[in-house]
């Protein structure tokens, strides 16, 4: 057995759980700890960008809130079976800590480390805990937030260490950011996993409404489900507008670095790296998430100034349009929303977290 203390990593669902959970095992490998990932098949699909070192488990899991009849019936069943592979994972490698990121992918690697007593912790991304989260929130060591203020119950001490992004969006970090003004400027938009589609009929559409003039000098770089692709890059067409439309880009950082603005989902990966970078942002929350937590991951961007916030209930192109021109026809306004937004970023997130999993392993020693 390696000397080296093992981490487990217990994460999946989507890449909101995901990019964090990949951030600090890029951090607790530089550390020199081994890292292994904990997840089902279904977040097995989100980890294509972790590095190698980190040895995935993948064991069952499963949700009540999806699938038919028979998928929920059998749903205790997946849970039970993952939960007994992840402890005979755990009796063949003990792990020194296991860090939960939520989602039910996590769920059987923190039963089977709860059983165990194995040193654990939790980090929620958004302002509301998710359900997952909600279930160990009182049985760990630690709980991490990586939105403030989240909500959490009375009796539980928090810390609040930001998400942490990934190393290509802190190598990012405080890009300078170019003003806008009379020459070429780019918009990033950013959907996320979930409820994209009303960005890909109203973002076009809002361009109709800016000065020829202003809209003639904008470059759009747009995330759009591939059902939607091909209405999007029509309707870009029609107006002349230059756009690289696609269902995924694997250069974001890249891109919000070179943005003049970003118009995105709520989502927290997404706030933590539009403020790490510094760049003025509307965000426009998906409706549906649950307990409404990306109005909550929203608020303290928009309150520090760095974002406008529309609810899709009062998303239209015409109010969209004027959010775009109050920013890239703005210069001064526009760099003063970019400065609020570095202000409330924590590039130093991953740091934080590996911290918090070396202080929670460490006193298990004593």
């Amino acid at each position: 057995m390696s000397d080296q203390p093992l981490l487990i990593i217990a994460a999946g669902g989507t890449g909101g759980h995901m990019f964090p959970a990949q951030a600090l095992a890029e951090e607790m490998l530089s550390r020199g700890w081994r890292v292994k990932l904990s997840t089902d098949p279904r977040g097995a699909r989100y980890a294509g960008g972790f590095p190698a070192e980190v040895a995935r488990s993948v064991v069952p899991s499963g949700t009540f809130s999806q699938g038919n009849i028979l998928s929920k019936l059998l749903t205790p069943l997946k849970i039970a079976y993952g939960v007994l592979a992840a402890i005979f994972g755990m009796l063949r490698d003990r792990p020194a800590a296991v860090a939960g990121f939520g989602g039910y992918p996590a769920l059987p690697a923190m039963v089977a480390a709860t059983i165990l007593r194995v040193p654990r912790m939790i980090h929620e991304q958004n302002g509301v805990l998710g359900s997952v989260n909600k279930l160990f929130v009182k049985r760990v060591e630690a709980v991490a937030c990586g939105t403030w203020p989240t909500d959490i119950p009375p009796g539980v001490e928090a810390f609040h260490t930001g998400n942490p992004v990934r190393a290509a969006v802190r190598q990012r970090a405080a890009a300078p950011y170019i003003t806008p003004g009379d020459w070429p400027m780019d918009i990033l938009v950013i959907g996320g996993s979930q409820g994209a589609r009303i960005l890909s009929r109203v973002v076009p559409e809002a361009l109709t409404y800016l000065p020829e003039e202003l809209r003639e000098r904008l470059t759009m770089a747009h995330q759009a489900r591939d059902a939607d692709m091909a209405t999007a890059r029509a309707a870009y067409d029609a107006l002349g507008v230059r756009a690289t439309v696609e269902p995924f880009f694997d250069d974001v950082p890249d891109r919000l670095a070179a943005a003049q603005l970003v118009i995105s989902r709520a989502g927290a990966s997404s706030i933590a790296d539009i403020s790490v970078i510094g760049r003025p942002s509307i965000l426009i929350p998906y409706p549906f998430a649950t307990a409404d937590h990306q109005s909550a991951n929203a608020r303290g961007l928009a309150e520090a100034g760095g974002a406008f916030v529309i609810q899709e209930s009062n998303l239209t192109a015409e109010v969209l349009a004027g959010h775009i021109a109050a920013i890239v026809g703005e210069p001064e306004g526009a760099n003063a929303a970019a400065a609020a937004a570095l202000s409330q970023g924590k590039p130093e997130a991953a740091e934080m977290l590996a911290d918090l999993v070396g202080k929670i392993a460490f006193e298990a020693k004593k």
